[in-house]
C-alpha cells in the first residue's frame, strides 16, 4: 500500500504544481512512459521498484494505473460533463481505479470488482461536493450540466440560500448515497485486513457526505472536514474487524 499511494501521491503532485499547463502535460507523458519502463525493470524514480514489487507480488492489473494518470490528465484544463454517463468514466479513472488495484493487496473472498467500483464512485461524487466553490474558482464544473439546468441553478448563481441549488445538492447526495449502499458488499468480500482499512476509508468518506448535509450545503464559506474525533472512532472500530472479531 505505501509504494501504491506513493506512485499515486506523485501522480497527482505533477498535476497541481504551480506551472505551465503544457509543462505539466509534459511531465505526465513523461511520468507515463517512465511507468512503462518501469514495468520492465528500468527504474528511474525511487518509487519505481517498490510499485513494481507490488504490481508483480499481488498481480496487480497495470490498466488501473494507467486509468488513474488518464484521470488526472483530465484535469489540466478546465472541465465540464454534459450529464452523468459523462461524468462516471472520470470518477472511475481517479477513484474506482484506485481501490480496484488495492483489492489484489487487501486479498479478496470472491469477486469484489462491482462493489470496489461503486465505492470509487460514492467516494469522488463526496469529493466533488465538497469541493464546488473551489473548483468552480478553478473553472471546474464537475456536476453534470443537465442536472444543473433541471434544479435551475447555473454555476453563478450557487449559493447555500438558493432553493435550486439546495435541490440540487440534495440529489446529488442521494445519488451519492446510492453508491454507497452498492459498495456494502464489499463487507463480506474483503478479507478482514481489507475490511479494516475499507472500513475506515468509508467512513470519512460517508461522515463526511453527512457534515456537508449538516451544514444545510454550505461548501462555500469553508471547507468541510471529518474531525479527529471521527476518525479515531473509526479506527478504533477497525481493529476488531483487522483480527477477525467481528
Amino acid at each position: 500500500m505505501t509504494a501504491l499511494y506513493a506512485f499515486l501521491r506523485v501522480t497527482d503532485d505533477l498535476a497541481d504544481e504551480p506551472r505551465e499547463l503544457e509543462s505539466k502535460r509534459r511531465a505526465l507523458e513523461s511520468w507515463r512512459i517512465r511507468l512503462e519502463a518501469a514495468l520492465t525493470g528500468d527504474y528511474t524514480h525511487r518509487v519505481h521498484a517498490g510499485l513494481h514489487q507490488t504490481v508483480q507480488r499481488f498481480s496487480i492489473p497495470v490498466k488501473y494505473l494507467f486509468a488513474v494518470l488518464d484521470g488526472v490528465e483530465t484535469d489540466l484544463e478546465p472541465v465540464t460533463f454534459a450529464n452523468f454517463a459523462e461524468l462516471y468514466p472520470y470518477c472511475y479513472r481517479v477513484a474506482s481505479a484506485v481501490g480496484l488495484a488495492c483489492l489484489p493487496i487487501w486479498g479478496t473472498r470472491g469477486d469484489a470488482t462491482a462493489a470496489a467500483e461503486a465505492a470509487g464512485i460514492a467516494f469522488q461524487l463526496t469529493n466533488i461536493l465538497r469541493d464546488l466553490g473551489e473548483d468552480r474558482a478553478n473553472g471546474r464544473v464537475y456536476l453534470p450540466e443537465d442536472d444543473l439546468v433541471r434544479f435551475e441553478c447555473p454555476p453563478e448563481t450557487w449559493r447555500a440560500d438558493n432553493p435550486g441549488f439546495l435541490a440540487m445538492m440534495r440529489f446529488q447526495t442521494e445519488r451519492a448515497r446510492s453508491f454507497y449502499a452498492k459498495s456494502r458488499a464489499l463487507d463480506d468480500l474483503l478479507s478482514p485486513d481489507g475490511r479494516a482499512v475499507f472500513s475506515i476509508m468509508s467512513g470519512v468518506y460517508e461522515n463526511l457526505l453527512t457534515a456537508i448535509e449538516r451544514r444545510k450545503f454550505d461548501v462555500f464559506s469553508q471547507r468541510i472536514q471529518v474531525s479527529k474525533l471521527v476518525k479515531l472512532r473509526l479506527l478504533a472500530r477497525a481493529w476488531p474487524t483487522k483480527w477477525g472479531m467481528v
